[in-house]
């Protein structure tokens, strides 16, 4: 046992994923950054181990009772850390936030505003005081009765319910009813109500047309069904529901996004009238402060936020130190490079990196000491200029007096760090260990390190690649959304595009909507290039467990062909179903196919174990008699890419899409690993993967929001090898990047700016990388020039 004077937090026999009793010793009070192959195991060590070990000693200091209320990871597999102090973790976490969520309840600065205006705003005269619940519009007491807080309102009209007025409600007039058996229902229960369900809808009286679509009741009649033959229908009693209410009901309660979506279509989204989109009561938004109300200081860039308040003209003791209050806490939102956003702006517009940095600007204010920060890549979505305003903050946070773990592909951090933990050599069973523990210039010597290997490259550069000739391109002009006014972009084709620019300058609006809308509206146009357009975002594959490499890709579909082709799934007369462990019949009926059980331990985390039927094997005894080539369907699913691409070699549909996720740098992920265990650089390439094997002729244009997010360096290489493949294969890639060896080996570069938000939303430059470089007022081309070696 270690003395409390031990400077060193101490890991013995970590064994979380891929580790393989992992021994390191990391100082405290000290910048370390864990590096390695994307899937080698440092988040695994950093968040799987050290921050889940430290969750787990907080939570047994809390009262039993208490303990239960707080939803508990499970215990690391380690035999022990010692020297641990308490943890925060800033992951990127791939949950989407609620819409409620916004700039303002991250950094907790939406609380000091509301209190602002309650105790030093201006009130009417003869108005009584508000409390600051008064301002929220998240609360019953400030929301604006007529749109619940939310700003907008969701209406439908006859023309959006019934697009077809000369069909028949027995034709499908009403298209905002559902479809199958429930639509059926409610047109038999309009006819034993009695309205003419087979004259055209234009036909009907208005007072019907409107009580069949609007109608808030709800009556209950006894429905006789249509005789079928072979089928005994017998009377039940049906309640009717308008097309509104279904369409009100199912856009505000499915649990089921596709069922939303559809009922979006009937619907229009505008402000609401009674507060014009402002979200609270008239009385919260009648008082002022600096002459401004609530809802537009909410709405202003916190840069001229901070401005109004440092120009207010004094209004007393609370005044003063609420607004001082406000604007430390202000501060380290704006050093962080997020001043162009606003307290309004709604967390699920804003990105996994803007997330994080939100939370990390909190931590700096909350003025913690002697605990672990956890961070997981807190550069991406930075350009490299807003990368040096991190590393100050990272050294803030250190020198009062904590301990700063960060996991980190960016180089420049890596070599601002006081102590690196090099995981590798390769990812998934290749990696798992520890290379290097120690300071940055130790890892010099390190032959196996891949990070070694670009962390101290010679400066000599590879020779750059002629820029290919464009053929073709598509024309944007006159864009307005978001921060961007009247930009007119051109994008050439047939080329490799990188699109720059600092956070928030407009980069993924100019691509992501406006790009993406444009030539999807133009993709059925006679004589337009482009004939596919595919979007590879890092949004998850899936959201459950059940949902993995294999179903994404359709190489389980593959599988359980072969599996069902066999003799003896013939001589059984088994069907593909019968190898899915979604469905009942081969599954494992006691997990429900899931291989693992949950044991409530009461007081304790709830812990996960194999289920003791199946032993984690996800199928039944019977189904996994079955064998292909000696293994049972639950082997080939716990084998590798790298392993699965030898093994099913004489099978072109596997070997095909097995190779893609090969070449893409995929190889050690397992074919049933699930989409919950993935991150969103790996559901990315997964997708891209999915594109690749499709082997596609006609023109696409590609668009891919910063691949390289959480890829080390020599993975970035391998992907840039298939992006270019693809060009070289006659199709267009745009990426909106930050990596400027990225940018730097494109054929074109848009770059836009000067800023963020506001000082954003232009194109400062565009042409090819050397171009670009050398143009004055560009944030970007000092970087690109020394990528370019100039």
């Amino acid at each position: 046992m270690h003395q409390s004077t031990d400077p060193y937090v101490r890991v013995r026999g970590a064994r979380e994923h891929n580790l393989r009793g992992v021994d390191v010793d990391i100082p405290r009070d000290a910048l370390t950054v864990f590096t390695g192959v994307s899937g080698s195991g440092k988040s695994s060590l950093a968040f799987g181990t050290l921050y889940a070990e430290a969750q787990r000693r907080y939570f047994e200091s809390v009262a039993p009772y208490a303990r239960r209320l707080i939803h508990q990871i499970g215990a690391p597999k380690v035999d022990s850390v010692t020297g641990l102090p308490p943890a925060v973790s800033l992951e990127q976490r791939r949950s989407t936030p609620g819409s409620r969520s916004s700039v303002g309840t991250v950094t907790l600065l939406s609380n000091s505003l509301r209190m602002l205006y309650s105790r030093a705003g201006t009130y009417p005269p003869g108005a009584e005081r508000l409390d600051s619940d008064a301002f929220s519009p998240n609360t019953a007491a400030g929301a604006c009765p007529s749109c619940h807080g939310i700003g907008r309102i969701h209406r439908t009209d006859e023309q959006l319910l019934v697009p077809d007025p000369d069909l028949s409600i027995r034709q499908g007039a009403i298209a905002a009813w559902p479809g199958a058996w429930q639509g059926k229902n409610l047109r038999d229960i309009l006819e034993a109500l009695g309205h003419d369900v087979d004259a055209p809808w234009r036909e009907l009286p208005a007072r019907d047309r409107e009580w069949i679509l609007f109608t808030e009741e709800q009556p209950v009649v006894t429905v006789h069904p249509v005789r079928e033959a072979e089928r005994i229908q017998r009377p039940y009693q049906g309640t009717y529901m308008s097309a509104h209410r279904y369409v009100m009901r199912t856009f505000a309660d499915s649990k089921s996004a596709s069922l939303r979506a559809r009922a979006e279509k009937f619907l229009t989204d505008s402000p609401c009238p009674a507060c014009e989109g402002r979200r609270l009561r008239p009385e919260a938004l009648a008082v002022t402060f600096a002459g401004r109300t609530i809802a537009e200081l909410a709405a202003a860039a916190l840069t001229e936020l901070d401005g109004v308040l440092a120009s207010a003209p004094p209004g007393g003791e609370a005044a003063r130190v609420l607004a001082e209050d406000l604007r430390a806490r202000i501060a380290p939102v704006t050093e962080l490079g997020l001043g162009y956003l606003s307290l309004d702006r709604t967390a699920p517009s804003l990105s996994a990196g803007e997330l994080q940095r939100l939370r990390l600007a909190t931590q700096l204010k909350s003025g913690l000491f002697g605990v672990v920060y956890v961070l997981d890549e807190p550069s991406a979505g930075l350009h490299p200029a807003d990368t040096e305003a991190l590393l100050t903050v990272l050294d803030r946070l250190k020198a009062a007096g904590n301990t700063v773990f960060v996991v980190e592909h960016h180089l420049e951090v890596v070599r601002h760090a006081d102590w690196l933990v090099d995981v590798g050599p390769l990812a998934g069973e290749h990696g798992g260990r520890v290379l290097h523990s120690g300071p940055p210039a130790g890892l010099a010597d390190v032959a196996e390190s891949a990070t070694a290997r670009h962390l101290f490259a010679s400066p000599e550069r590879e020779r750059p690649r002629p820029v290919r000739e464009a053929r073709g391109a598509v024309r944007l002009s006159g864009v307005d959304r978001h921060n961007l006014r009247g930009v007119t972009a051109e994008f050439p084709l047939g080329v490799f595009t990188a699109v720059t620019g600092v956070s928030g300058s407009g980069k993924s609006t100019l691509v992501g909507q406006a790009l993406a809308g444009e030539v999807t509206g133009r993709l059925a146009e006679p004589g337009f290039p482009v004939r596919r357009l595919v979007e590879v975002d890092q949004k998850p594959i899936g959201r459950t467990p059940r949902s993995n490499l294999a179903t994404y890709t359709g190489l389980f579909d593959v599988v359980r062909r072969l599996f069902t082709a066999s003799d003896e799934a013939r001589a059984r007369g088994w069907k593909a179903g019968r190898f899915s462990f979604n469905v009942p019949g081969g599954r494992c009926e006691t997990c429900q196919g899931e291989g693992f059980v949950s044991v409530e331990l009461l007081f304790l985390p709830s812990t996960y174990a194999p289920c003791p039927e199946c032993g984690g094997a996800r199928y039944n005894a019977e189904t996994l008699q079955v064998r292909y080539e000696g293994l049972t369907i639950a082997e080939v699913l716990s084998l590798t890419v790298e392993a699965a691409a030898v093994f099913f070699a004489e099978v072109p549909a596997a070997a095909r899409s097995l190779r893609a996720l090969e070449d893409i740098g995929l190889g050690y992920l397992r074919l049933g690993q699930p989409a919950t265990e993935l991150s969103g650089g790996e559901a990315q390439r997964i997708k891209l993967a999915t594109e690749l094997q499709r082997l596609r002729r006609d023109h696409t244009l590609y668009l891919l929001d910063e691949p390289t997010t959480g890829l080390h360096p020599a993975d970035v290489r391998v992907l840039l090898r298939q992006l270019h493949g693809l060009v070289e294969a006659g199709h267009s890639v745009v990426v909106v990047e930050h990596d400027m060896d990225v940018v730097a080996g494109a054929d074109w570069v848009i770059d836009l700016g000067p800023g963020g938000g506001a000082e954003g939303g232009r194109v400062v430059a565009s042409g090819t990388p050397s171009e670009v470089a050398r143009t004055p007022g560009s944030r970007t081309a000092g970087y690109l020039a020394r990528a370019l070696g100039v």
